[in-house]
């Protein structure tokens, strides 16, 4: 009975959340919106002076106002390459072409076919959160496969497709800092860590790897926390929710014949030599690959050829299964199914074009460098206990992440003062980069303003026509408030009982 009471008020407030997120615009016109507020804001703010020193410059934090002459000017001469220079547009648009052929040769229907017939349907969610979780490696690959397939996989196996969408957003997104393989994000802000330490200990190195046995372990966490949330409270919720999209495309689940399972076995076959021979020219380590001897490096170019080899790895295969198979017959068939994977992607070009405006803005106005800032700067001056402001720092960081999304961004801003100021309190920079970490994740799939979220909600309204920001916010709103709450207790716990976070890293400052 108090289960059911339970369940009813979370689904009303849920309820609640979407009827209000979707009586907001359309998400294109709240992107237009927020460039007039962004723009309001920089003139009025403009002329004001802050105390606030940016560590990026050693200067303090000045507003940028963004309605003078030269800055309108300067807005309409760029508004064509700030669009086309948008980072998530290429890659998605790139990667969507090879998977393209790879969907409609039959490739990927026969490829989920045959692990359906693997994968028992209890343990569909936590697989699905695995591999969302493993797709940080390949950097954005996740936003452009995992999600959509999950909703593809949900689909077939006739449980709701945008649980399976859900679920595979919360680990590709909200189990952002989690993760068993080192990626090119554990560098990177590593970096950012290492030069803030510095401050106070100029000798001071910090490993790369210094979070990687508590992102390793984190991964367990948000796969079991995801599995409940989505089968015990975001599925039994969706029950109602028809699904009225257009579906006519989507592949059909029948049986595997003969000439599909061999035209998979050689197109699988293909893909795998294409793997090894890219393993063979990434193994030497003088590789042209490599940069500076590393391969998870973001300047190495095989980090920045990902999208081309994703493009590649399902674009070759998918021919190779189209002929095969008899479903291409001539070499404009590949080009026909490249062209039907950009037909879907008409209404996210439009809200793309309106986001890469506001996030430009909102980056030239310096609204966000100051209230990250101005946040950081008031957690230090409440002077919390280390335990406390830990907590602090990932409630912070969770809140800046709903209006500036890049984790390298946020964490080049935060970094000098968060990590000089706790290891004056004792506490390591290792520590201060997971806590950091943990607050980045939690929040992100719950902002329209993450470059992906506007994609996200194109994948639900394939199959749900009535999918707005309400919509996606209300499913992943228990996600977010779940992973900031318990994966905040799990550090704490994890601290207290001094597991090991990472190589040759420590909880302490000075480390014992």
């Amino acid at each position: 009975m108090t289960e059911n009471i339970k369940q009813g008020a979370i689904a009303r407030f849920l309820n609640t959340v979407e009827r209000v997120g979707n009586k907001l615009p359309d998400p294109a016109i709240i992107f237009l919106f927020a460039l007039l507020l962004i723009w309001v804001l920089s003139w009025l703010l403009s002329g004001v002076s802050f105390s606030a020193v940016d560590p990026r410059t050693d200067a303090p934090i000045i507003i940028n106002n963004l309605l003078t002459g030269d800055a309108l000017a300067n807005f309409l001469s760029t508004m064509v390459t700030t669009f086309t220079g948008f980072a998530p547009l290429g890659v998605v648009l790139v990667a969507m072409m090879g998977v393209g052929v790879a969907e409609h040769s039959g490739y990927i229907n026969t490829a989920i076919k045959l692990m359906l017939k693997r994968t028992p349907k209890a343990l569909l969610t936590p697989t699905i959160i695995l591999v969302a979780i493993v797709s940080h490696t390949a950097t954005d690959a996740g936003y452009v496969l995992v999600i959509p397939l999950a909703g593809v996989i949900y689909y077939a196996m006739g449980r709701h497709p945008l649980a399976g969408i859900a679920a595979a957003f919360a680990g590709v997104s909200g189990g952002f800092s989690a993760n068993f393989v080192p990626s090119g994000i554990d560098p990177l802000l590593q970096s950012f860590t290492q030069s803030a330490a510095q401050i106070i200990q100029p000798d001071m190195a910090v490993n790369p790897l210094n979070n990687w046995f508590f992102t390793s372990v984190s991964s367990i966490f948000i796969i079991l926390v995801g599995w409940y949330i989505t089968d015990k409270i975001i599925e039994p919720r969706l029950k109602d929710t028809k699904v009225d999209g257009d579906t006519d495309d989507l592949p059909e689940f029948d049986e595997i014949s003969k000439t599909e399972r061999k035209a998979f076995y050689i197109s699988s076959l293909v893909m795998l030599v294409g793997v090894a021979l890219l393993v063979l020219a990434a193994w030497p380590s003088d590789s042209a690959l490599r940069h500076e001897g590393s391969l998870t490096n973001f300047r190495s170019p095989l980090m920045q050829s990902i999208v081309p080899l994703i493009f590649l790895l399902f674009w070759i295969p998918g021919a190779v299964y189209g002929f095969v198979a008899g479903t291409f017959k001539k070499t404009k068939d590949m080009i026909d199914a490249m062209t039907k994977a950009m037909t879907g992607m008409s209404y996210y070009l439009v809200m793309v074009f309106f986001c890469a405006l506001f996030v430009s803005a909102f980056a030239q106005s310096n609204l966000g460098a100051l209230m990250a800032i101005e946040g950081a700067q008031l957690l230090k001056a409440l002077a919390f206990p280390s335990g406390v402001t830990i907590v602090g720092i990932i409630f912070l960081t969770a809140f800046v992440n709903l209006f500036v999304g890049s984790a390298s961004g946020k964490w080049a801003l935060l970094a000098p003062i968060f990590v000089p100021m706790l290891m004056q309190l004792g506490i390591s920079p290792d520590l201060t980069q997971a806590a950091y970490r943990v607050g980045d994740s939690s929040s992100n799939i719950i902002t329209p303003l993450m470059p992906y979220f506007p994609l996200v909600v194109v994948y639900c309204q394939k199959y749900v026509k009535g999918t707005g920001i309400g919509t996606l916010i209300a499913m992943m709103l228990p996600f977010s408030i779940a992973f900031l709450i318990g994966w905040t207790l799990f550090l704490l716990a994890y601290w207290g009982l001094s597991i090991p976070l990472g190589l040759q890293a420590s909880y302490v400052f000075p480390a014992g």
